[in-house]
């Protein structure tokens, strides 16, 4: 984002559109994803909103889901996917512990639009922390949906 915040505008709407662009005529079966890494959102949930992606995936799991209070005055219309794995960490979260986040999460985001998945790209891990860790994910994830 520019220092600026007058141009914050302009440059929004070059990034919506330039997102959309990369995006454009892909097939209706392709789900298009986008990442955001330590973001605030209040400021741009309605321009993250119009890049229209099918999941949002977001770095949740340090801030104990708190980023996802940029939600809770939008009616953000798609999918979402609040980390549950802390990547820059070599603590591997039990299932117990995904599922309170989860749990968290979902009184934010109905259960047919929320996504599993860590905080971001796994390439800082150990294949001895992910495999567990992962693991542990799809436990979660299976418990939550036996649940429900």
């Amino acid at each position: 984002m520019p220092l600026r915040k007058a141009q914050w505008n302009d440059y929004l709407k070059w990034a919506v559109e330039s997102f959309r662009v990369t995006a454009n005529g892909v097939q209706d079966e392709t789900q298009i994803h986008t990442h955001m890494c330590y973001s605030e959102f209040n400021d741009i949930i309605a321009a993250i909103a119009d890049m229209d992606a099918d999941v949002i995936t977001i770095e949740t799991s340090r801030s104990d889901m708190e980023l996802l209070d940029a939600f809770d005055h939008f009616n953000y219309p798609n999918e979402i996917g609040p980390g549950v794995y802390d990547i820059h960490s070599p603590n591997i979260p039990t299932q117990d512990h995904i599922v309170q986040l989860m749990r968290k999460a979902a009184e934010r985001i109905p259960a047919e639009r929320l996504w599993v998945n860590p905080d971001c790209g796994l390439k800082t891990r150990q294949w001895a922390e992910v495999i567990p860790a992962l693991t542990n994910m799809v436990a979660a994830a299976k418990a939550l949906r036996a649940a429900a």
